[in-house]
């Protein structure tokens, strides 16, 4: 039984950038509005001013709603379009790739200007005017490395005029207490966004919509006791084969895998990623794979992308004999909208129960 989802969020590379970028250091923080008391909570309202607080207790104050927005990568736009803020964006890092975001949400993601294909260079992003800076990298020392120069301080942020907040669902995932098991991260950035962008009512209505989507499976599978449910690996096809990345249970990807009623076959692991070797997915032996490819742009490119996927764990010798990969029990749903925090999640959720769960899914 097969599966076919695309409207992902990122680029083709943002996935193992994240899985570098979200490990661990005190620069790992994550927003969530002040109720106007001091405590963090979340917003209610999009009146200023609003005030944020990340995971580190420091505290960002809007009076007004920014107007010139910059985001690190497609994760935040995608959020920013979906409020119907797309109009405040004036640059993007790791742009989606065309084709990525459905319909009119792709169209306008095309007009955004790409400040860098990849992290947005120090230099650029300061002199970029903007007055707000969404990040999803959180502790990522030189923002990628590679030439790229150091993050700015937050001093240099003050200095050029730029606000700077992070997404909570991915920026401090790596490094958060306990497994992820549901989508209030996710939910939580929506809300704050909503709050600080002046959104908020759209806001409430998407979460509104992604609750109602996971509620529905909940009630579908919620009387598979535990033991009974099936297990489940993501193949990050993409991040290459030789010795495969698993989604370990600080991963947005974990919560989507569990609410589906499924179990994630590396739920032990600690974190949002780690290389493993194959033998360790073969002691795990899961009863379903998905095939993790990243959107090609169109749907013969992805059918391409899924057959070749699948091709390569039948034919390799160290998977041909999984139980998933013998009873053709392969799920092919884009990995974007799986491991990348956004409202596509509840999508993926609704998507992978229907497919492990047939008949039972609405």
């Amino acid at each position: 039984m097969r599966s076919r989802v695309w409207g992902g969020t990122a680029a083709v590379v943002l996935g193992g950038l994240l899985a570098v970028g979200c490990g661990g250091g005190d620069r790992g923080r994550t927003d969530t509005a002040d109720d106007g008391g001091g405590k963090a909570g979340n917003p209610v309202s999009g009146d200023h001013p609003v005030t944020v607080t990340d995971c580190a207790g420091a505290r960002t104050t809007f009076s007004a709603a920014p107007e010139k927005i910059v985001t690190s990568n497609a994760a935040g736009l995608e959020l920013l379009l979906r409020l119907g803020a797309g109009d405040k964006v004036i640059g993007t890092g790791f742009p989606p790739g065309k084709g990525t975001l459905p319909g009119a949400l792709g169209t306008e993601a095309q007009q955004v200007t790409v400040l860098s294909r990849t992290v947005i260079p120090k230099e650029k992003l300061l002199g970029s005017g903007a007055d707000l800076y969404i990040d999803t990298f959180a502790a990522m020392g030189g923002m990628g490395g590679g030439g790229m120069g150091d993050a700015p301080t937050e001093e240099e942020f003050t200095a050029a005029g730029i606000k700077h907040i992070y997404l909570k669902s991915t920026a401090c995932a790596a490094t958060a207490k306990k497994p992820v098991t549901d989508l209030s991260a996710v939910e939580a950035d929506i809300t704050t966004l909503g709050a600080v962008t002046g959104t908020s009512a759209k806001a409430k209505r998407l979460v509104a919509g992604m609750e109602a989507k996971v509620d529905a499976v909940r009630k579908a599978v919620g009387g598979t006791a535990p033991s009974e449910r099936p297990t489940y690996f993501f193949f990050d096809y993409d991040a290459g084969t030789k010795q495969p990345t698993v989604v370990c249970n600080r991963q947005v990807a974990h919560a989507v895998i569990t609410l589906a009623g499924a179990r994630n076959v590396f739920a032990d692991c600690d974190g949002d990623y780690r290389q493993v070797g194959w033998e360790d997915v073969i002691a795990r032996n899961p009863d379903w794979i998905q095939l993790g490819v990243r959107d090609r742009g169109s749907e013969a490119a992805n059918d391409k992308a899924f057959d070749e996927a699948e091709r390569w764990l039948k034919s390799n010798a160290a998977t041909k004999g999984l139980k998933a990969v013998r009873d053709d029990h392969f799920v092919r749903v884009g990995s974007e909208r799986t491991t990348i925090a956004g409202v596509g999640n509840a999508d993926t959720v609704q998507q992978i129960a229907r497919t492990l769960y047939p008949g039972k899914v609405g």
